[in-house]
């Protein structure tokens, strides 16, 4: 049965204002955020069963961007249609990306105070060993073989050698497809065909020319790339951002860089929102702006067409096969990136004993990152204190 207008308002103002909410109010990561919504829509609301929520979270694995928005986004749209889809969408986004601007805004006009960057000192430990946690996690189910092992070898050593990220990806990716199709009957590179269908979407690799100074269409272009190549955590953007704006264009410091992350992660909502904060790092809020609506787009270009076509990429073996190089290839951009970031955060032997400290306790006892960034800043404002005091 249909539901009358006045349902399907009913049902766009709870979309509407369940992920406001969350974007507000969801720290952590995609698992947390994942964990939260099924609370809500399974469990407290059952706007859907657990086992349509589970179908739904295999798509979002299956496609490029952010796990946690894309729910969002399929959610609304089990729940209120065409426009539930775009409020999920934007609802979770929004609150997240406003707060995260206002935290650049503070961090652009006092960064250089010596209390802002005690602030980040205690912080950037942490947000290396919540990294490492998310590689040590996401390892343990992309590396199913010993052949994807060294494929992610290979792409650490390219990485190491300065090789573009895209390219790394798509090396790795058709070396498993490649691999895969040999394996298979004549005939069968039929299975090729949704992959196909699902890389056309794909923006082209390389970017013309070399930046000299900073302008919002570059910027654009690069969140977009992004947008498009980046599948599983949000963490693997560290490699393409270090790749571009830190050595390629210049226009971040690697010690700017683990600024953004951080406040990607402890503030609420999706971790993309790092993109948020270095738009506005470089160009103000336009800057801002057009890095949010280029990081984000892709996701709802790939959510509205994913619907036929990633049930068809999940029967397919060369498909599956492709992702799983190009999931092992992140992972090792990932591992490459944590290791050269390190070298900034950790410069003493309290920021290493911190690093260590949050690795334990996130590894061990699954402790919500959020706290252990909090106590990281804290101490850091407690060392400006006992500085200015001494």
């Amino acid at each position: 049965m249909n539901p009358t207008p006045h349902r399907k308002i009913a049902n766009l103002f709870g979309v509407a204002g369940l992920f406001l909410r969350l974007g507000a109010t969801a720290f952590g990561g995609p698992v947390e955020h994942v964990a939260l919504m099924e609370q809500e829509v399974v469990v407290k609301r059952g706007w859907i069963s657990r086992a349509e929520f589970l179908d739904l979270l295999s798509i979002v694995n299956l496609i490029p961007g952010p796990n946690s928005a894309e729910m969002a986004m399929f959610i609304g749209y089990r729940r209120a249609g065409r426009l539930g889809f775009l409020l999920g969408g934007v609802c979770f986004i929004l609150p997240a990306a406003l707060i995260v601007s206002v935290v650049a805004w503070v961090y652009v006009n006092f960064g250089k105070l010596s209390l802002a960057e005690d602030f980040f000192y205690g912080i950037k430990p942490v947000i290396i060993a919540v990294v490492v946690q998310a590689i040590w996690n996401l390892g343990r189910s992309a590396i199913k073989t010993p052949l994807l092992a060294v494929v992610g070898a290979g792409a650490a050593t390219l990485s190491c050698f300065a090789v573009n990220p895209f390219l790394v990806l798509l090396a790795a990716g058709a070396f498993m497809l490649v691999f895969r199709a040999a394996s298979q009957p004549k005939g069968s590179v039929a299975g090729l065909s949704p992959l196909l269908g699902a890389a056309s979407g794909f923006p082209p690799l390389s970017t013309a020319g070399v930046a000299s100074s900073f302008s919002l269409w570059p910027i654009f272009l690069f969140f977009l790339k992004v947008g498009f190549v980046m599948f599983g955590s949000g963490y693997v953007m560290l490699a393409f951002l270090r790749t571009d704006l830190v050595e390629r264009w210049h226009w971040l410091t690697e010690g700017q860089l683990l600024d953004a992350v951080a406040a990607g992660q402890f503030t609420p909502g999706p971790l993309l929102t790092t993109a948020t904060f270095i738009g506005y790092v470089l160009g103000g809020p336009r800057a801002a702006l057009v890095a949010t609506v280029a990081i984000f787009l892709p996701s709802f270009v790939l959510v509205a067409v994913s619907g036929p076509l990633v049930p068809r990429l999940r029967r397919s073996r060369l498909a599956r096969a492709f992702l799983d190089g190009v999931n092992v290839a992140l992972l090792a951009l990932m591992a490459v990136v944590t290791w050269q970031l390190g070298r900034v955060a950790l410069v003493d032997w309290l920021t290493i004993s911190l690093a260590v400290a949050a690795a334990v306790w996130l590894l061990c006892y699954r402790v919500n990152s959020t706290w252990l960034i909090l106590g990281g800043a804290a101490l850091g404002l407690a060392r400006f204190v006992f500085q200015a005091g001494a």
